[in-house]
């Protein structure tokens, strides 16, 4: 368009009349989308100048349906565009936070640190958004926000943000499904979500896992964090001299399947978690973990990768379940469990739970 017509709109600009500045603001908005790779540098200032001046004295819709229309644009006015990606109103802002490309990472970045929970909602919903963004995002977004961002495969993390998700998804059963279903969520992140969520997404890790390549999976492991694993709680008053029992076992090659059962039967519940750990390669706090919550289905992993059969892990089932009238009937479920649980995604998953058993040992409280 001629840049005469540009200069007559300015001049219109002054009209009192809100409805008339309202048509001119839309004249204006059609005429810069008349240019076929936008205007040049002086005349982009002009539509700037004037779009940011008649927006800024617009009612919402006026603002949203401009945000509507710009948020197309491959290149666009910047300063009314970070107006409105900054705009207090959602219905505004939404458009150009989760769909302009003209917006740079640091205009996204100032409204991310700077506006609420639903202007952190619309950017994480781009098609893109990068690490930073997305640690911006979960520094201070709620768990709402979280999700939608978490379901964002286009979304980037680095490894230390993906951290701060895991813990914080641990505490909350309503992220459980966005992490399990992430996916570049490193392995060694996604198996640490296996004791918190549903048996569901318990089945969605351990197919991930069997997937995985060898190699990969050294990787992964190579590249897990070294949680200690105080952190489940103190050991046992009876720890020390149930090891010190268990040890002259082990010399002796006298920790056996039949003495696991055994002990358990004889509800020697510390021997029995030692010699457990000892036999499956995890940590004391895991099995432990998986006795008092009776965790029959990551039981099953630990007897499977350590080549128990499934007699005794029926065995130890009923054992777990003597409290529960229904315990035949349960155990026999988790028998039918047991025989379709491939033995190598036992063993894979049981390699990422024997991380915390590489971090050291844990003083007794």
């Amino acid at each position: 368009m001629e840049r005469s017509k540009l200069h007559d709109l300015i001049e219109l600009a002054q009209e009192p009349s809100s409805e008339r500045r309202r048509e001119l603001l839309r004249s204006v908005t059609d005429l810069f989308f008349a240019h076929d790779e936008g205007p040049s540098g002086i005349e982009m200032q002009l539509y700037d100048d004037v779009m940011s001046q008649l927006a800024g004295e617009m009612e919402e819709a006026v603002r949203a349906e401009l945000a509507q229309r710009l948020s197309t644009a491959g290149v666009a006015p910047q300063g009314v565009l970070r107006d409105l990606a900054r705009d207090p109103s959602i219905a505004v802002a939404e458009p150009v936070l989760t769909g302009s490309k003209a917006l740079t990472e640091d205009d996204l970045l100032i409204v991310a640190r700077t506006r609420g929970q639903d202007h952190l909602r619309a950017i994480s919903q781009r098609p893109s958004v990068s690490e930073a963004l997305s640690e911006a995002i979960v520094e201070r977004g709620d768990d709402d926000t979280l999700n939608v961002l978490l379901r964002n495969q286009g979304a980037a993390m680095s490894r230390q943000t993906q951290e701060i998700v895991v813990d914080r998804a641990a505490e909350n059963p309503l992220l459980h499904e966005a992490v399990v279903a992430r996916e570049s969520l490193p392995i060694d992140l996604l198996n640490e979500m296996y004791f918190v969520v549903e048996a569901q997404l318990r089945d969605q890790i351990l197919k991930r896992n069997a997937e995985m390549d060898p190699a990969a999976l050294d990787a992964a492991l190579a590249a897990g964090r070294k949680k200690m694993a105080a952190r489940d709680g103190a050991l046992p008053p009876d720890f020390a001299e149930a090891e010190r029992q268990i040890q002259l076992l082990r010399a002796k090659r006298g920790i056996t399947p039949a003495v696991l059962a055994a002990f358990l039967r004889n509800r020697e519940t510390t021997k029995f978690l030692v010699a457990l750990a000892e036999l499956a390669e995890i940590d004391f706090h895991t099995a432990r973990r998986i006795l008092e919550r009776r965790e029959l289905d990551a039981l099953s992993i630990v007897c499977k990768a350590a080549g128990f059969d499934r007699s005794l892990y029926l065995t130890f089932a009923v054992l777990i379940l003597d409290r529960d009238a229904n315990a035949m009937a349960r155990a026999r479920e988790y028998g039918e469990l047991y025989e379709n649980l491939p033995r190598e995604a036992a063993q894979r998953t049981i390699r990422f739970w024997r991380l915390r058993r590489q971090t050291g040992k844990v003083a007794a409280a």
